[in-house]
């Protein structure tokens, strides 16, 4: 019984303390801002989605065929098909076969990574001359996306405080220390299916490249945005 007199105590005790510090917290004079950065980076992995359809060949290739004529363009771009090629897909046109009495046809989709627009470019440029007009580009990345945002983070930190202090200086009054802080929002805008000057729906709509070995194309630079929310003492 008399331990339990004691716990109940000491569990008044803390929360007396909390209710305490809570209020001394809300007691302070303070002042609260807001900072936003943001910065725009290349990318620097792209996924190139590159299908094979013995059905779309005009020379009625076999998918297997169409897939050693695949991996010779790439090879000859010294692209490591066993790093950068991914096999995603693989489908086979069975409905036909048993209702028309069709052969069947296959289909593969792949997703290649490059990581710069010239080397895009010169991988569209082999894929048409290669005959393989299904090529669309899906997506473009950053891959050192959480250190990028970890600096963003810190940067609009320092910004709320230089704002605060901008505030102040006015006033003569002084920048107490950061009572709480807190992120508002991070984004980030990833490019799909879009290059400058180009839209990709299959070779078909890709201009006639400037040289043999090159198309020339650019994406759109990947934007990043960091907000928070802050209050210091003063």
């Amino acid at each position: 019984m008399i331990q339990s007199k004691i716990f109940i105590l000491f569990i008044s005790l803390i929360s007396l303390t909390s209710f305490g510090q809570s209020k001394n917290f809300l007691d302070r004079s303070y002042l609260e801002t807001k900072a936003k950065v943001d910065t725009l980076v290349t990318p620097d992995k792209i996924t190139i989605e590159i299908t094979i359809d013995e059905e779309d060949t005009k020379k009625k290739k076999t998918a297997e065929e169409q897939e050693q004529d695949l991996k010779r363009a790439l090879e000859s771009l010294d692209i490591d098909i066993s790093e950068d090629l991914t096999l995603v897909d693989l489908s086979s046109d069975f409905k036909k076969y048993f209702l028309r009495g069709q052969k069947v046809l296959k289909a593969k989709t792949y997703n290649l990574i490059v990581h710069d627009a010239k080397m895009a470019g010169r991988v569209l440029v082999k894929l048409d001359q290669a005959e393989i007009s299904n090529v669309n580009i899906t997506k473009t990345e950053f891959t050192d996306r959480e250190n990028l945002i970890l600096q963003l983070k810190a940067k609009a930190v320092l910004k709320a405080k230089k704002n605060a202090e901008a505030m102040l200086k006015p006033l003569d009054i002084k920048l107490g220390p950061l009572l709480y802080v807190s992120d508002l929002q991070m984004r980030q805008n990833y490019l799909s299916g879009k290059v400058s000057g180009v839209q990709l729906r299959g070779m078909a709509s890709v201009p006639p490249p400037p040289a043999p070995e090159m198309l020339d194309i650019e994406f759109e630079k990947i934007k990043f945005t960091a907000e928070v929310f802050a209050k210091f003492s003063i």
